[in-house]
């Protein structure tokens, strides 16, 4: 449970999609208050996601062998195989002229913008493939097992690890952190195929072979 929880949590911590999108909400007017609702918004996700499983399986995780648990896996397994399709769409569409895409109408008003829409901009923008894996993972969880509350605790934080990094540099440095984040902001748009594809290979072979194993010695 815990590397599948860390290989989780730092592919949702470096998915580029709404990570780009943070990149257009934290230098913006106010951007520290609206990056930190975003940043809070984001957290609560996958914290929510936890206690709802937590809650479903009242705090007792399904026995090795049984429906429920193959159940997680073959879950698992899906999200894996439609990860890998995700890489290989990318990897045939590379060097492929693609149609110029429209910037969301949001990011056209993204100095007006409210704290509360950040705030529920950040779950919208979720990898929910991927916080379906760490649910299917956190069934396994045991809150009674301190250890496992730990793993739980950290998995959270790690998934939003990048997001509140900036933030805090933001906050403690904040004429550092512009030029920080056009930096990071151009490695973002020059890279982001290669990110999502490299994150979804490795994490999607890991879902598949790791569950398939499971599944085998059962």
């Amino acid at each position: 449970m815990v590397l599948n929880l860390f290989l989780i949590g730092v592919a949702i911590a470096l998915d580029p999609l709404p990570l780009t999108a943070f990149l257009v909400v934290l230098p913006s007017e106010r951007g520290v208050i609206k990056g930190a609702a975003f940043v809070f918004g984001w957290l609560v996700s996958p914290a929510i996601a936890v206690a709802i499983t937590i809650v479903v399986t009242g705090n007792n995780p399904p026995r090795p062998n049984t429906v429920p648990s193959l159940a997680a896996l073959a879950l698992k397994i899906a999200i894996g195989v439609f990860l890998v399709l995700i890489a290989v769409r990318h990897i045939q569409a590379r060097g492929k002229p693609k149609p110029p895409k429209k910037p969301p109408k949001w990011q056209q008003s993204v100095d007006t913008m409210s704290p509360w829409f950040a705030m529920a901009l950040a779950p919208t923008l979720q990898p929910w493939g991927l916080i379906a894996a760490g649910t299917a993972t956190v069934l396994e969880a045991q809150l009674a097992n301190p250890a496992d509350f730990i793993v739980l605790f950290g998995y959270c934080v790690l998934a939003s690890s990048t997001y509140v990094g900036m933030e805090v540099y933001a906050v403690l440095r904040p004429e550092q952190c512009q030029a920080f984040l056009r930096e990071v902001r151009a490695f973002m748009d020059s890279h982001t195929e290669q990110v999502i594809i490299l994150g979804s290979l490795i994490l999607g072979f890991w879902l598949i072979a790791n569950s398939v194993y499971l599944i085998m010695q059962a």
